[in-house]
């Protein structure tokens, strides 16, 4: 399919009642460093660029690509082209998953936004990473497309969740309502987001707590009154044992099924390159 084909069928799920993932060729590409730019104290912007990044698909907020790194021993394993797919093969390919923060066409650019954190193997490479610097990406598989019609929508992640909702943010219409909040150690964490009014927005502060650790994050979320009769949307990401107690709240106390909601584990404490399936 080409890209008028992806937006055609991107464009009946938006017409629709529900969200459905819609599948994309995933490319496997060797990208360069364009430039690195610190976003609040907590993330890392990398820019890469090039030619290689002609037919990356890119349309909606919850798209996300692998970052292929070398192993332990400095040998880089590669997943293999099967048709529109990858084979990852065995011993897998060493790789870390990251939200598309932003992809430009036209400047033939896309942005990564890191959490920046000690002994993090992609945290640690983008780093130190300088223009020129070369990663393969692979991805993204498709998107998760969700109907911008919905009366309310509920954003809610830690700052591994941030580059996310702040693609969310921008793609919302002008017109939406709802919440976003966001847990972050402090305000030094905290960036400017381009919000629809009508979307509110809230920090929630961790302070001294280890990420991960800390029920601020659920306590926000579980402060929000929905109103009655109102069709919602709810897409919450970040450490899988802190989201864990507000899944039962979503389906039982807010009454937000799975077709009307995305509930993902981004990582887990203490686990490397968490499976958000598991």
């Amino acid at each position: 399919m080409d890209r008028a084909a992806y937006a055609e069928r991107i464009d009946e799920v938006l017409a629709g009642t529900q969200g459905a993932k819609v599948g994309y060729p995933i490319g496997l590409r060797e990208v360069g460093v364009v430039r690195s730019v610190p976003v609040g104290s907590g993330l890392l912007r990398i820019t890469f660029g090039g030619p290689e990044l002609d037919g990356f698909h890119s349309y909606v907020p919850d798209e996300h690509v692998r970052l292929v790194f070398p192993d332990d021993e400095g040998v880089l394993r590669l997943p293999e082209r099967d048709g529109l797919s990858l084979e990852w093969g065995s011993p897998r390919p060493v790789s870390r998953e990251y939200t598309v923060r932003r992809y430009s066409a036209e400047d033939g650019e896309l942005d990564i936004d890191f959490a920046i954190h000690p002994g993090g193997l992609a945290s640690e490479w983008a780093l130190a990473a300088t223009p020129g610097t070369r990663i393969y990406i692979a991805g993204p598989p498709g998107g998760v497309v969700v109907p911008r019609n919905y009366d309310r929508y509920l954003l809610a992640g830690d700052i591994t969740a941030l580059p996310a909702i702040a693609r969310w943010l921008e793609w919302l219409p002008r017109n939406a309502f709802g919440w976003a909040f966001i847990e972050v150690s402090g305000a030094e964490e905290e960036i400017p987001l381009d919000h629809p009014v009508g979307i509110d927005v809230r920090w929630v502060h961790r302070g001294a707590v280890p990420p991960g650790s800390s029920d601020a994050l659920e306590q926000a979320v579980r402060g929000i009154e929905a109103p009655v009769g109102k069709r919602v949307y709810v897409w919450l990401a970040g450490e899988a044992n802190c989201l864990r107690p507000l899944r039962g709240w979503v389906r039982k106390e807010l009454g937000v099924g799975a077709k009307d909601s995305l509930i993902a584990g981004y990582w887990k404490r203490g686990v490397a390159d968490y499976d958000r399936d598991e």
